[in-house]
C-alpha cells in the first residue's frame, strides 16, 4: 500500500445491531441491513477527513452462514448491489476497495464482480476500504501458517505478508464495535494485537460521521505505549508528530465503553 496511507490510521469496525435496529421499530430484520448500508456510505465519506487511511468493515463473518437462508440471501443481494452501484463514487472519491475473507463460498459470480471492482479502484489514494466477507480470523491465520511453511526465518513481518495475501496493510489502530457488545468475534485477531478498543451502545444504522468523529477524538486522547513506559517516547508519539505535530497525551484507556445515553446505532455482523 502506498506510503501516504501508511501514515494515516487504520480503523476497523464490527458493524453490529442492524437486526435489533429493525426489530425495535417493528420491521423485519432485512430493513436494518438496508439502513446499515447507508451508515457504511456515511463513514466511508467521513473517514479520509478524520485522518483514516484504511477502513476495514466486518460485513459478514464465516459464522453468519448459520443465519436463516432468507436473511443470508438478502444480505448477499445487498452486497452485490453495493458493489455494482458504488463503483463510480468509489473511483471519483479516490477510494480503493478490497475484500478480505473466503471467496470460494460466495454466491455465483460475486467473486468475479469483486475482482473487477478491486481492479477498477486500485488507483484510489484517499482511502483503502476493506470489506470482510465470509471472514474468519482463525481461518485466515491457519491459511497463512500453511502458506508460510518452510519460510526461514519466519518473522512477524513475513508471516503478516502471508496473512494479508500480499496486499500491504498496516495493523489496526482502533477497533470500533457498535450495539454495546464487547467482544472481537473472530475479527482481525492478528492485526488487532495493539489496537485500541472502542465500544458504543449505538446500533450500526444510527452510526455516522459524527459518531466516527467521536470515536476518533477518544482514540486521540489515549497513550499508546506498546509495552514501553509512559515516560518514554512511544510509537504513537512518533506517528503523531508525523501526522499531526502532536504527542501522546491523555489517560491510557483500553476497552473503553462509551458513556450510556449516546445515540444507539447498529450494523452488519451481529
Amino acid at each position: 500500500m502506498q506510503s501516504y496511507l501508511r501514515k494515516r490510521d487504520h480503523v476497523a469496525v464490527i458493524m453490529d445491531g442492524n437486526g435489533r435496529w429493525a426489530l425495535q421499530r417493528g420491521l423485519p430484520r432485512p430493513y436494518g441491513h438496508v439502513e446499515g448500508v447507508n451508515a457504511v456510505e456515511a463513514v466511508v465519506r467521513a473517514a479520509p477527513d478524520l485522518n483514516i487511511g484504511t477502513l476495514t468493515l466486518y460485513a459478514f463473518s464465516s459464522d453468519n452462514w448459520q443465519r436463516p437462508a432468507a436473511e443470508v440471501d438478502a444480505l448477499f443481494e445487498l452486497f452485490r448491489q453495493y458493489f455494482r452501484t458504488r463503483r463510480p463514487d468509489l473511483i471519483d472519491n479516490g477510494v480503493r476497495l478490497t475484500v478480505i475473507g473466503r471467496r470460494d463460498r460466495l454466491p455465483e459470480g460475486l467473486a468475479d464482480e469483486i475482482a473487477g471492482l478491486e481492479a477498477d479502484t486500485r488507483a484510489g489514494r484517499r482511502l483503502h476500504l476493506r470489506i470482510a466477507l465470509d471472514y474468519s480470523a482463525r481461518h485466515a491465520i491457519l491459511e497463512a501458517a500453511s502458506s508460510a511453511r518452510g519460510d526461514t526465518p519466519l518473522t512477524p513481518e513475513t508471516f503478516a505478508r502471508h496473512l494479508k495475501g500480499g496486499v500491504s496493510c498496516p495493523d489496526v489502530d482502533l477497533l470500533v464495535r457498535t450495539s454495546g457488545e464487547q467482544r472481537l468475534s473472530d475479527f482481525l485477531l492478528w492485526e488487532c494485537a495493539y489496537a485500541e478498543l472502542y465500544f458504543t451502545p449505538c446500533l450500526w444504522p444510527d452510526f455516522g460521521a459524527e459518531e466516527l468523529a467521536t470515536a476518533m477524538r477518544d482514540y486521540r486522547r489515549r497513550n499508546r505505549r506498546f509495552g514501553g513506559l509512559a515516560e518514554q517516547p512511544c510509537r504513537e508519539t512518533v506517528a503523531s508528530h508525523e501526522r499531526h505535530g502532536g504527542a501522546c497525551d491523555g489517560a491510557p484507556v483500553r476497552g473503553h465503553v462509551h458513556p450510556a445515553g449516546q445515540e444507539a446505532m447498529a450494523g452488519g455482523a451481529e
